[in-house]
Formats: C-alpha cells, structure tokens, sequence
C-alpha cells in the first residue's frame, strides 16, 4: 500500500511520480510501513510462505483440489488468524480487529490466489456473530481456538432458499428438560468440514424468532453431507440431526440475531474488493511481462497501440479500485452511531470494485489471449476466479438494491462532517461489533460531493463533472416514477450512474491525501466518462424511458478528451515500466 502522503509536505512531480508507482503491490518491495513492525512481518512472512511453495506447487495444489492445510498450518504457527482476527478485549499483545491491516492480507491472499483467501473470508463471517454477541464464555472459547489454528465458519445460506434469511428452515426446538434440539440444513458454506465453531442461523420452532448459536462439526449430530464444489475450497452442505443446544451456545435471539446476520455480512463483504485487487494485480504482471516478451510480425507485441490502450485501461482501472478501496477503509474504520457512510462505501467496495476487477481481466486477455488459457499460468486462475467475487456475499443486484437507497440523500441532503483523514493507526475497530439495528438507512447522511470535485479540474474530470450535473437534473425533471421504481433493470442503470460518482469522489479524495500523478488522475476519468456514457445509453434505451428522461440520457452520453500524449505518459511511466518488476518464483 501507499505510505506517503501528500500532507506531509508539497510534493515535486517526482514526488508524485513515486507515490502513483507505489500503489500496486509489489510483493518484491512493499514495506507495508503504514503497520506496526510485528504486523509487517507478519504480513511479509505471509508472502514469503507463497513465495517458497512457488507457482508449480500452488498450480498443481490448485489443479488437483489440495486442501490447503499447509497454508493453514502455517497460520497456526505464526498465528496470523489468531493476531489479526482476534479483538483487543479477546487477545493480548498486537492482537486486534484492524481493517488496515486486515486488508493488507486480503490484498495478498488474493494476489497468491482466491483459494487462501477463501479460507480467511469465510472465517471472518464466521466470527462476526460470535465477537457482536454478548456470550462471552464463548468468545472467550473462540480466542483460544484462534490461537490453536482454528478456521470458522458462517451458516446463513440454505439450499432452496439461498441467503433468503426470512424463510430460514433450520429449527431450534425447545426440550421440556431445558435446552434446544436444532434439525435442518445449511449450503454453501466454507470452512463447514474443519470449523472449530459453526455460527448458524435460524429460527425458534415455537415462536418462530431469530437465533443464532454455534455448533461443532465434531458433535456425532453434525452431519457433512458433501462439498458442493469441485475445488480446493471445502463449501459444505452440513445437516443438525437432533442437534442439542443450550442457552449457553446461543449468540443472539429476535432483532439482535437479525441484525447480526446483516451487520457480519456488511464486515464481511468489504473484503472481496481487496481480493478482486489481489488477483488483478498479479495477472497484470504476468500479462504484461509475457507481452513485452513477445515478438510477432516483427514487433513487440507491446509496439501495437491498441495493445497498449488496453494496457492503459486496465492499469488506469486496477488503479482506481485500489484508491477507492483504500479510501473505503478510512471510513468504514471512522464508522459510529452518527457517521454510518461505510453503509454505502462497504457494499461499493464489494459490487463496484469486483465488476471492475472483470474489466481489469478481460483487457488483459485480450492481450494475451491463448496464453490465459494455459495451466502453467496464474492467469488461468485469475481469469476463473475474478468472475466468482461479484456473485459472492450478495449479488450485484442485491447490493445496488441497498446502493440505489442513498442516492436522493447523496445528492441532495449532505451532511455536515469534519474533514477525515487516512486512518492507518493500530487500533481496534470497536464499532464494527457493535453497529446496532440494521434499519433507518433513510436518516444516513453523505458529506458533499462537489466539495474535493471542485478541486479537480483535468480536462476530464471536468467533462465527467457535467455528466454528473446532468444526472441530477435527471433526478429532479425526470424523477422516475412509480411503475420505474419497480422495474429494478431501470434501477440497476441509474445505480450504476449513481456509483461512478460516488467512486470518482472517494479516488479524488484519496489522491488528493496520498499526492497521485494528476495525468493519471485524467486517464482515470476518461475511463468513467466512457463508462457514464454507457449506462447513461442503456437506461436511454430502455422502454419505459420518458422523452424528458431520454433527451437527458443521450446529453449525459460524452467523449472525453482527446489527448493522446497523457495517454502515452501513462503507458510510459507507470505501465511500461513494471515489465519484469515482478514474477513469482517458480
């Protein structure tokens, strides 16, 4: 990640020009100096432990299906689970719940593959209940397990009715002796087959109230029924069987177990952003280290232009997602009862981060095109498993349903906010365990957008700067109406407008503390302004559009600038020059 930062001093162009070449990992060079020093090891011992398995060993592990137990071994003994994911109150020493750094781990697992990741990912959902409960003999349980290497896992999903939580068929059944009897199934659910805890959802038979308890797979009534995929990963369908339970294995009941649900999911799903981020860029190194290798029709292959547009786009795409979900950090660990604007950076981060992450893949392969396929190559890993994230935790569909409910109060009721700067301190981020109820998302105020717009003026941040007046004029002259608003097709266009301006304000913000190159910067928005002006079409062409609507629509559709020289810059300085910076070891 970025260490320096654009307030600490004025900056000299080659200030700016080192700061941009920073901002993709290199596992070679990172420093990680924005941690602690037992964090950074920690975090470098991670990489060098992919490093020493090498390419072939992770390739083969990943063709053959090999559970991952070495990887989780090594976790055990360097307690990286234990040290990351345990809370300060649960764990003593650098033990902490710190998104920082937990990012900074995402970021890696996912570069060295989604598998690894995988595991991590479903055992934070697995201890968000335990640590937001008040049960406390069992946290005090899960810290202990932690620190024996122990995974986790999270049973909310069930075969016929997905992540439908209102309709949960898994049933606690009370006993006349005391205690419970819990009958039913999960699906889909990682780390189910080794766990040392199960945190699972469902319902009172009686009542028909929420709870949520943990179970063990051990427990002769903990049935495995089978992996639901054809991979390393173990995701289980694990059936209760008369399953006893007592007050004492039970997190949370009504509301609270409700809210809990959600609010793991909202911890949780931050995280697929930072895998997304991973995996692109170690595929780009490999793209981009194949290609300028390439000789064909007597010419590098990275001689052609269009190849090294596609180059451009995908770094200029790569480098937005890592501003804005770095930036998303700052706010999502700033979060409390009256800043909750980590309700909609969180789900971007998820939605908006990952389907870029498609687009960063699929210009790279165009690029490489064959050479993708090939079962020696990351790449093959990379371009399977980039499409797997935006299906994870929640649809895209889903999470622009919970996007599209901010938009009126982002544009048109801000809130008043001091300014917040990056929060890359070591401490423990309380309130992600304690966010409370799961509605009044009506009251959730944004800071103004318009304000850090203001201060950019490159060629195209100001084109993309009209196509965001026009989308709010849109809003008020051609307010969708009542039949629009169910057509949630309708929704999903104008969402997607509504994000690119909310992630074009989280990058500018975060350029602005951190000093990035503005050429890159200008690059950045002609990306945005193409993608504005494609949804911008589709929601003209849809048939429920009204004229007023339509005449909108097609003045919101823009070129941007033409400037051929920043676009040869970019190439140049930051593309070009990563060729054979990086290549795993073999």
């Amino acid at each position: 990640m970025l260490l320096n930062s654009a307030q600490d001093g004025v900056q000299t162009k080659q200030d700016k020009i080192s700061v941009t070449k920073g901002l993709l990992l290199n596992p070679n060079t990172e420093s990680y100096e924005h941690l602690d020093e037992q964090s950074q090891q920690l975090v470098k011992k991670t990489i060098a432990f992919f490093e020493n398995k090498g390419k072939e060993k992770l390739k083969n592990d990943d063709h053959e299906r090999v559970w991952y137990a070495d990887f989780l071994e090594f976790s055990k003994t360097e307690k990286l689970f234990a040290t990351f994911l345990t809370p300060d109150k649960s764990g003593e020493g650098n033990k902490r719940w710190d998104t920082s750094r937990n990012c900074a781990i995402n970021e890696v697992l996912g570069f060295y593959g989604l598998n690894y990741w995988y595991t991590w990912q479903v055992t934070i959902l697995g201890l968000g209940p335990i640590w937001m409960s008040n049960n406390e003999a069992i946290k005090e349980k899960t810290a202990q397990l932690l620190d024996d290497g122990a995974i986790f896992a999270f049973g909310l999903s069930e075969k016929e009715h997905g992540a439908d939580i209102y309709t949960s068929d898994m049933g606690l059944t009370p006993q006349k002796e005391g205690g419970y009897l819990a009958n039913g199934s999960k699906y889909y659910i990682g780390n189910a087959n080794e766990a040392g805890l199960v945190s699972t959802f469902g319902k009172f038979t009686d009542s028909g109230e929420y709870v949520f308890f943990v179970a063990e797979p051990t427990h002769e009534n903990y049935e495995l029924v089978k992996n639901v995929l054809n991979s390393q990963n173990y995701v289980a369908e694990y059936k209760l069987n008369d399953y006893p339970i007592g007050e004492e294995q039970i997190l949370a009941k009504g509301r609270d177990a409700w809210d809990m649900a959600l609010n793991t999911v909202n911890v949780g799903k931050f995280n697929l952003g930072w895998a997304s981020i991973g995996i692109c860029t170690h595929a780009f190194y490999e793209a981009l280290n194949h290609a300028t290798h390439r000789h064909l029709f007597d010419h590098y292959v990275t001689d052609f232009v269009h190849v090294q547009e596609l180059f451009v786009d995908a770094y200029v795409r790569l480098a937005a997602m890592k501003l804005f979900a770095m930036r998303a950090i700052d706010y999502m660990r700033a979060a409390s009862p009256d800043d909750r604007r980590y309700l909609l950076f969180s789900p971007m981060v998820k939605m908006k981060v990952t389907t870029q992450g498609e687009e960063v893949i699929n210009a790279l392969w165009d690029v490489i095109a064959a050479k993708g396929f090939e079962k020696d190559m990351y790449f093959e890993m990379a371009a399977r498993d980039i499409r797997a994230l935006p299906k994870l935790e929640g649809t895209v569909h889903v999470n622009m349903a919970l996007i599209v409910k901010f938009m009126a109060n982002y544009f048109f009721k801000p809130g008043s906010y001091t300014h917040l700067n990056r929060q890359t301190h070591g401490k423990n981020d309380d309130f992600l365990f304690q966010q409370g109820a799961t509605k009044g998302l009506g009251k959730t105020r944004f800071h103004d957008y318009k304000k850090i717009y203001s201060q950019f003026n490159q060629p195209n941040i100001k084109i993309f700067k009209k196509q965001i007046r026009l989308l709010k004029l849109f809003l008020i002259v051609g307010k969708p109406g009542k039949e629009q608003i169910k057509d949630f097709d309708f929704l999903l266009n104008l969402g997607e407008l509504f994000t690119l301006v909310v992630y074009g304000q989280l990058i500018l913000e975060n350029a602005q503390l951190l000093g990035v190159d503005d050429q890159l910067l200008d690059q950045i928005f002609a990306v945005m302004i193409r993608d504005f002006s494609k949804f911008a079409l589709q929601l003209y062409t849809k048939g429920s559009t009204t004229l007023t609507q339509q005449t909108l629509c097609r003045r919101m559709v823009k070129r941007p600038a033409k400037n051929n020289s920043s676009l040869s810059y970019v190439w140049d300085t930051y593309v070009h020059s990563m060729k054979d910076q990086y290549e795993m070891k073999p």
